[in-house]
């Protein structure tokens, strides 16, 4: 589908995305805190696009899949490149009772 790019503390980094609803980029990543604070496998993330054609591409919206809450689901994995060498901080953090 494509994918973004986006500085944390001067660094560069890219996510590749998967196709969303309309006008929306759909991500599945992972980071350093993943294990620890967040759900161990991955999180997920939509972003839109915005009039100037750049992405909305807001951590805080970063959400747990739905194997974070049941043995019952499968989680896909994040493709290697969108293992993030950086702690996401916000977003959704581990749920308390995760079966995991």
């Amino acid at each position: 589908m494509g994918y973004v790019t986006f500085k944390i503390e001067g660094k560069l980094y890219r996510l590749d995305a998967f196709a969303g609803e309309p006008q929306t980029l759909f991500f599945i990543f992972g980071d350093e805190t993943n294990g620890e604070e967040t759900y161990e496998a991955c999180r997920f993330l939509e972003a839109s696009f915005l009039e100037n054609g750049q992405v909305d591409l807001n951590f805080n919206r970063a959400y747990n899949p739905p194997c974070a809450y049941t043995p019952h689901a499968t989680c896909p994995l994040p493709p290697p490149q969108n293992q993030l060498c950086v702690r996401i901080l916000a977003g959704e953090k581990t749920y308390p009772d995760s079966p995991h």
